[in-house]
């Protein structure tokens, strides 16, 4: 990865797709971008990625040194500059594809086109809190005036493809739905039983720990899950000494997680290191993982809990019951219900042996269905598809 210019078009003998994204930061669709250009063979397809607001240090997981990444300033709120600088950034480019993610980078299809890019890729990895049920009358309308502008969709999840289609309107036909991957290598289960966490003295032998990681956001709703940790160690009042928390993350939904925490009086169980680059290291460190979201796509950290052999609770929302097979890999519960989640966090205190037995179902469900590889050969396929019936790849100059 560099941030450089990009090589000249003449030099270039492979299709390159730009992904446009509103910021590249810790997040499941950001990680899902950066392990598709990863794993993505280096000789067929080249890649930028255009940030319209910014890139953080998470620009430092690309393990390539030939992709761009170009951070455009965009000001928070509508900025009508934004529509210009793409322009001018993609006939500087001049990518054979532009794929764009989520509502904040799906009007970029249209300066992209007037670029001059011929085929154009728009994909749906969930919905934020302003439309959790996917029913925003103006954002709909506005992904139906943009799309045809777009060639082709993804949809990460069956529940986004059937949104797309029946809600939002979009044909059918220019809609495909192709699941998140999980490196199953790096993320697998532990040797024994579960790995020691990094903090001294916060967990023993005969505890279980109960974990969630990710940024601390109300769509993610942490605080349902505060509210069910204290509300199964005051019915289980017999294994409070054993039962812990890891609440992994941070973000603006934290003071209201802290405050929680401490008025129910269980904070002196709970480790809060903030933001953490080792997740897969600590998902082997916990015994049940916990997805408390309002709202999701399709969820890389479920997936990385299973790969992990951890068994997971989570909120029969979006993807969520696509990934997890209740009863059978982990337990749905109705989002915004702690009382739920205490009850289904008590099945496993009180049958440990369903931990293991969850656990390496969910593994075997991830080496069956949501590898790494499939996914990058979907995506694959899609670039070189369209390429092939409406794009260009610039020659060496003879």
């Amino acid at each position: 990865m560099h941030d450089g210019s990009p090589s000249p078009t003449t030099e270039r003998t492979r299709p390159l797709v730009a992904h446009i994204i509103d910021r590249l930061d810790i997040g499941g669709m950001e990680n899902g971008l950066v392990n598709l250009i990863n794993h993505m063979p280096k000789d067929r397809i080249g890649h930028a990625v255009i940030c319209l607001r910014d890139a953080t240090d998470f620009r430092d997981r690309i393990n390539r040194d030939d992709v761009p990444v170009i951070a455009l300033g965009k000001r928070l709120g509508h900025d009508p500059a934004i529509y210009a600088q793409v322009w001018r950034t993609v006939r500087a480019l001049r990518p054979d594809v532009v794929h764009t993610r989520n509502l904040p980078a799906a009007e970029m299809v249209v300066p992209a086109a007037l670029g001059g890019v011929p085929c154009r890729i728009h994909g749906e990895h969930g919905r934020n809190r302003l439309e959790t049920r996917g029913e925003n009358v103006k954002y709909n309308r506005l992904r139906r005036l943009l799309s045809p502008w777009v060639h082709q969709y993804v949809a990460v999840s069956r529940d986004l493809e059937d949104w797309l289609q029946h809600r939002v309107g979009i044909p059918g036909r220019k809609v495909v739905q192709i699941y998140n991957g999980v490196d199953s290598h790096r993320f697998h289960p532990p040797g024994n039983g579960r790995d020691p966490l990094p903090v001294n003295g916060f967990a023993t032998a005969d505890s279980i720990v109960i974990g969630t990681f990710g940024r601390m956001d109300p769509v993610k709703d942490q605080t349902t899950l505060a509210r069910a940790f204290s509300e199964l160690v005051s019915r289980m009042p017999e294994a409070r000494a054993r039962l812990r928390l890891a609440l992994v993350g941070d973000g603006a939904l934290r003071p209201q997680v802290d405050q929680t925490l401490e008025d129910m009086g269980v904070a002196d169980q709970v480790w809060l290191p903030g933001f953490r680059d080792d997740v897969s290291d600590l998902m082997r460190g916990i015994d049940v993982f916990v997805l408390p979201s309002v709202n999701e796509g399709i969820s890389n950290t479920i997936l990385e809990a299973m790969a992990c052999g951890r068994p997971v609770v989570a909120t029969a929302v979006g993807g969520n019951p696509e990934l997890i097979a209740d009863g059978e890999t982990g337990i749905l519960v109705p989002p915004s219900d702690p009382t739920a989640m205490a009850e289904a966090l008590a099945r496993y205190v009180n049958e440990p042996e369903l931990i293991a037995r969850h656990g390496a179902a969910g593994r075997q469900r991830v080496e069956r269905e949501f590898s790494l590889e499939a996914m990058v050969a979907r995506y694959l396929d899609i670039y070189e598809r369209l390429v092939a019936t409406r794009g260009r790849v610039a020659r060496p100059a003879s």
